[in-house]
């Protein structure tokens, strides 16, 4: 029988191919790696979830956010804790306290300001017990003539709280609200808050924890342009649909624009 040299024995293991999906790996269930892969998929929508609810929210419709006309101070902070923290889009930062109770968090505005809407962020799930479960909302002109226009009492907060505006005012005559419990709120039909302080106070925390927690505070007005917007759209849709009503049928085109066809969109000429 003839020998086979070494540089034959090569080149046949290179060319003989490689079977391996008659092989299982030993002991490994493939259901198991289906149930493996389910729960790595759940996991995965939990974190998605949990990073949802930390993003910050859009404007609700109607409403601009004025928070950035204000100057922020706080009663006592902890270093890296303060208001550069508290206004943080981030909502994994947030402001802590470092005194004795009540917290005061001050916004002051340079002019009067029409306040329909302020909302702010509360995470039980993390903070425990720095979170707020008694606090109380003041507005005035100044320090000096603070009155208090609501007061609430949380247990277990998690995510954007609205404030209530309930003591505030008379809610502007308009159409009647939609028993739709499907449908979104309409907050351009809110009391209006007209103040250039705005003042934080927290009470009392969980668990009568003694520093408190607070993630973010958003502070809204109606935003008149969004209404002007909308209001020059139906008009120019109303004028539209006049003006083609009233043409004559021999007339009636639709709204003529700038673009020009294009020379191979046009009809095929006979040479």
């Amino acid at each position: 029988m003839p020998t086979v040299t070494r540089r034959q024995g090569l080149t046949n293991s290179r060319s003989d191919p490689i079977d391996n999906t008659s092989e299982d790996v030993e002991g490994v269930d493939p259901n198991d790696l289906d149930e493996l892969d389910a729960e790595l998929g759940d996991d995965g929508d939990v974190d998605d979830e949990e990073e949802d609810e930390g993003e910050l929210p859009f404007p609700p419709p109607g409403l601009k956010e004025i928070s950035s006309l204000a100057s922020w101070t706080v009663s006592t902070a902890k270093p890296g804790n303060g208001v550069a923290a508290l206004r943080s889009p981030d909502m994994t930062q947030f402001w802590q306290s470092d005194g004795p109770q009540p917290h005061l968090l001050s916004i002051h505005f340079f002019k009067l300001v029409p306040i329909v809407l302020m909302r702010i962020f509360l995470d039980f799930k993390h903070d425990e017990s720095y979170t707020p479960t008694k606090i109380q909302f003041l507005a005035g002109m100044g320090a000096h003539d603070l009155q208090e226009f609501a007061e609430m009492e949380l247990d277990q907060p998690q995510g954007w709280i609205d404030v209530d505006f309930s003591n505030v005012g008379p809610v502007p005559d308009g159409d009647d609200e939609s028993n739709d419990e499907n449908e979104e709120p309409d907050y351009t039909r809110r009391p209006v808050l007209r103040a250039m302080l705005v003042q934080v106070k927290i009470l009392e925390n969980l668990q009568n924890g003694k520093d408190t927690h607070l993630r973010g505070v958003q502070i809204f007005a109606r935003d008149d342009t969004q209404q002007e917007r909308k209001q020059n759209r139906s008009d120019a849709k109303l004028s539209s649909i006049l003006a083609y009503r009233e043409s004559p049928k021999g007339q009636r085109v639709p709204h003529a624009n700038n673009i020009k066809m294009a020379s191979w969109m046009q009809e095929p000429d006979l040479r």
